[in-house]
């Protein structure tokens, strides 16, 4: 009974998007998170490698957690064997919380498995293609801990929500007349 309620309550908690939490976004090691290709990867015949390809968070029911829905990650592609591997080693997100964001953009090593458990897509035509918005799981071989950065426009939105302060709280320069009033 204990292992059950246990996965009762902490499911939902592993499942849950990683929000901002201390200006810290953090994944565990091993952690899965769903993730699909921006553009469609067409290999040509000799080629075996891609750099540089773009995927962003997408939903996927078998990953422990996600990312912010603001992100998109840099990994290269390479096929060997009629798989394509997929290593994503960057990640840039944005993190909305009402009228405020936070930017976090670092390293991150995590790798590709397909709906069967194998390390890489299986990719079937000759030559491998793929097309964009095709979802796949990457699994993270270290924990990922990224600091929020400085956020200039943040800070430039804060100057004008102050009300009484420094900032500015009426957007129309006093020197100049309200276009309402005439």
């Amino acid at each position: 009974m204990t292992t059950t309620w246990f996965t009762v309550l902490a499911a939902p908690i592993l499942a849950m998007p990683l929000y901002a939490a201390e200006e810290t976004l953090s994944l565990p090691n091993n952690a899965t998170i769903g993730v699909e290709f921006v553009e469609a990867i067409a290999f040509s015949e000799g080629e075996t490698r891609k750099e540089s390809i773009l995927l962003r968070p997408s939903q996927y029911s078998e990953a422990s957690h996600s990312l912010p829905e603001y992100c998109v990650l840099i990994g290269d592609a390479q096929l060997s064997d009629d798989r394509l591997r997929i290593t994503a080693h960057d990640v840039t997100c944005i993190e909305t919380d009402n009228a405020d964001s936070a930017i976090f953009s670092g390293a991150i090593s995590a790798s590709a498995y397909n709906s069967d458990g194998e390390y890489g897509l299986a990719c079937n035509d000759n030559p491998c293609s793929t097309p964009s918005g095709r979802g796949f799981l990457l699994t993270l071989s270290e924990a990922l801990e990224i600091e929020a950065q400085d956020n200039p426009s943040a800070e430039i939105n804060e100057q004008r929500r102050q009300a009484n302060g420094d900032g500015v709280a009426n957007p129309i320069p006093s020197e100049r007349p309200n276009p309402e009033d005439q």
